[in-house]
Order: C-alpha cells, then structure tokens, then sequence
C-alpha cells in the first residue's frame, strides 16, 4: 500500500511539473526582431555581393587583363585605388622615352651637319637647333650617344613598369583568396624535444569555429 501511495505521488508531481513547464513555454512571449536599418541592408547586400564575386574571381583572369592593358588586373581585383599609381609609374618612362628621343634627333642631325661642314658642305648647319649651335662635333656625338643610350634604359624601365603591374595583379589576384578573417589564430607554446632533450617553440594555427546559436522558436 505504501509503495503504491509513493508512486502515485511521483507520477502526480511529474504531471504537474510537465504541465507547469509547457504553461510557461505558452505564456512566453516572443519579442519580434526590431527591422533592419539601411546601413544593416546595406551591409548585408555589400557581403552577398562581395561573396558572389569571389565565387567568380579568377586570378589568371586579372594577369592576362594586366598584360594587355595596364591597371585592368588591379581593376578586375578591384584594388581601384592602384590604377593612378600603375599610371604615373609607367608614365615616367614614357615621359623620358619622348625626351631622350627628341634631343637625340636633334644632336644626331647636328652631328651630321657638323660632320658635313667639315667635308665641304655646310647646307644642313642653318637646320641645327639654336640649342646647339655652339657645340663642338666631338660634344654632339657624345650627347647623341647619351641620349641614344637614355632612350634605350627608357623602354628598358617601361617594360619593366609594365610586367612589375603584371605580377602585383597576379599575386593579389591569389592573396584575395586566402582566408584572412578573424577566425584565424596562432598560438606559441614552449615545448621540451624528447629526442635532443632541448627546448623549443611550437607554432600552431587553429580555426575558430563560429558558435552555433540555439534559435527561439515561437509556438
């Protein structure tokens, strides 16, 4: 009798307890979420976009943009900000290119005048640029050499310039794709070798796992 007065009494409290925990499931209220503002639209469609184009970002893509046309690389990576600067590098070549160019015609023409003048024929010396005019033969070979020579390194530093743009849209063509987010981390630990018995450092990297919220469902 007794044992059975026991295990109505647990079975009671069990109802009661299950019914006051699904009262209280019931009577609670689920808060809406407050709506979004247009900076937090704004972000949302910022990562969708920018999750969409690394799913279609090619690295080879920007490295044949870039050789074709300078700053398209840095472009397709949209690094926008680089464009002026692969610009003015590769307009500062350029820009000597044109110069050296210009004054080695004129020194070559003055040479050849002057080389004239000295066989008998002095109809090219009135062309020679006032520049000039007071310059021996012997200082305008010289110029026209060092001009010939500047002009050279000129396209020499151009192609360079150019395949300097190439690699950079190369190299951050791939670095987009490695993953820099803060749930990377690195740790050193002291670590005593076994086999030599000395101390040593131990490098780990690790990835954090995003925590997995439980969600409140209504009822």
């Amino acid at each position: 009798m007794f044992k059975k007065l026991v295990l109505l009494f647990v079975v009671v409290f069990c109802l009661g307890a299950t019914a006051n925990a699904q009262s209280t499931i019931d009577s609670a209220e689920v808060k809406p979420l407050p709506p979004l503002t247009e900076k937090e639209l704004a972000k949302i469609k910022k990562k969708e976009k920018d999750s969409t184009w690394m799913a279609t970002h090619i690295p080879q893509r920007a490295t044949r943009r870039s050789a074709m046309i300078p700053g398209w690389g840095q472009a397709y990576n949209r690094e926008y900000w680089k464009i002026p600067l692969v610009y003015g590098v590769l307009a500062i070549p350029a820009i000597t290119y044109f110069y050296n160019t210009s004054f080695y015609n004129k020194t070559k023409f003055a040479y050849e005048a002057r080389f004239k003048e000295q066989n008998g024929d002095s109809s090219d010396v009135a062309s020679i640029d006032p520049e000039l005019t007071g310059l021996s033969i012997g200082s305008l070979q010289n110029y026209r050499n060092s001009f010939r020579r500047d002009r050279d390194y000129s396209i020499l530093w151009f192609i360079l310039a150019w395949g300097l743009q190439v690699v950079d849209a190369t190299v951050f063509g791939h670095l987009r794709h490695f993953d820099v987010s803060n749930n990377l981390s690195m740790q050193i630990h002291p670590q005593l070798n076994p086999h030599t018995r000395t101390p040593a450092l131990t490098l780990s990297f690790n990835i954090k796992e995003k925590s997995k919220k439980p969600l409140l469902i209504a009822r």
